[in-house]
């Protein structure tokens, strides 16, 4: 089949996010209660080699940009040579990974040796006692020297993901900023993404109140991105160092040049974040060694890929109940 990797709405899709673990150190208070939410079993969790398969697959219809996420990616054991086998795969510079930085001080240096390279680090907040309320967990120290770990050794871009939430962070969108005339960093601001009722549903912060924020900072130029597919839209400082993006999935989503796919920690294939359909390949790699099988499942999913989310109709379809650790970030 020609043009396997062109969804039915014209668009390349050419990456695929590959969540490992629904397993976090982190307990965040927008994210999930403090006990934690029920863990998948080891069973029901794929493999690496029933991954490299999927990807092996694939790749064969043109994805070739993979990014490794969680729950916390880095709490998998053998995750380095999982990294690795990546790399072989598609290429040194097309494999990244997210993670919340607990562990990213023990795991830099072989994450480097393995041959990633671009790395994204999820940081709310500069204030130490505002990480441990965030978070339910006293880590901002081993959070910041995983970061400037990862600076020192090379890696770029180092990337902050800070998710802005009214009345919990939103004071600090000028200091995070700030950092960006200090270090090469790309501090990109994330919409929060409240779904269904109760007290998050009112703490959403526009990317246009962010942008204006910024300008508080300095002179806010455009900036080019390393990524013209990403989600990201960038500026500059004048004068900086590094880059801040805006990432706006409610006020202005990026429907239009979305290009992933993600592949759920047990096995589910999602066209799109807040879709409300899965492909289950685990139960086809389970049941079958026939390659094409799963070829044809991947592809019939691609082709069905929505084109746009659904986020403004009823409530927040963000996943079949799934909470966010259960997709992947």
């Amino acid at each position: 089949m020609a043009y396997e990797n062109i969804d039915a709405h014209g668009r390349t899709v050419d990456y695929l996010r590959i969540s490992i673990t629904d397993r976090c150190n982190l307990r965040c208070i927008y994210c999930m209660p403090e006990e934690g939410v029920p863990r998948l079993s080891h069973e029901d969790v794929l493999s690496y080699e029933e991954i490299i398969r999927i990807l092996n697959v694939a790749g064969s219809i043109g994805i070739s940009k993979v990014r490794v996420t969680g729950g916390e990616p880095l709490v998998r054991k053998g995750v380095v040579e999982f990294c690795r086998s990546l790399v072989e795969i598609v290429g040194r510079g097309c494999v990244s990974i997210t993670t919340n930085g607990v562990l990213l001080e023990e795991f830099a240096w072989d994450l480097w040796n393995a041959g990633i390279r671009r790395i994204n680090v999820s940081l709310d907040t500069l204030k130490r006692e505002r990480f441990a309320e965030i978070t339910r967990r006293d880590y901002f120290n081993r959070v910041w020297n995983g970061i400037m770990t990862a600076y020192r050794i090379g890696f770029h871009p180092v990337k902050l993901n800070v998710v802005v939430i009214k009345g919990l962070n939103d004071d600090e969108i000028e200091d995070l900023a700030a950092l960006t005339f200090e270090y090469p960093f790309h501090v990109r601001f994330i919409e929060f993404m409240p779904f269904g009722s109760g007290e998050w549903s009112s703490r959403f912060v526009s990317s246009d109140e962010i942008v204006e924020r910024l300008k508080n900072v300095g002179e806010l130029l455009p900036a080019v991105s390393l990524n013209s597919n990403g989600p990201a839209k960038y500026y500059a400082f004048r004068g900086a160092l590094g880059k801040v993006g805006i990432i706006s999935p409610i006020s202005h989503h990026f429907c239009a040049t979305c290009n992933r796919l993600r592949l759920t920690a047990d096995g589910k294939l999602r066209t799109c974040l807040f879709a409300t359909k899965e492909t289950d390949l685990r139960a086809i790699l389970r049941s079958s060694e026939d390659d094409e099988k799963l070829k044809e499942a991947i592809v019939r999913a691609l082709k069905e890929k929505p084109e746009k989310h659904g986020l403004n109709e009823e409530l927040f379809h963000k996943c079949i109940g799934r909470p966010m650790i259960k997709i992947g970030g």
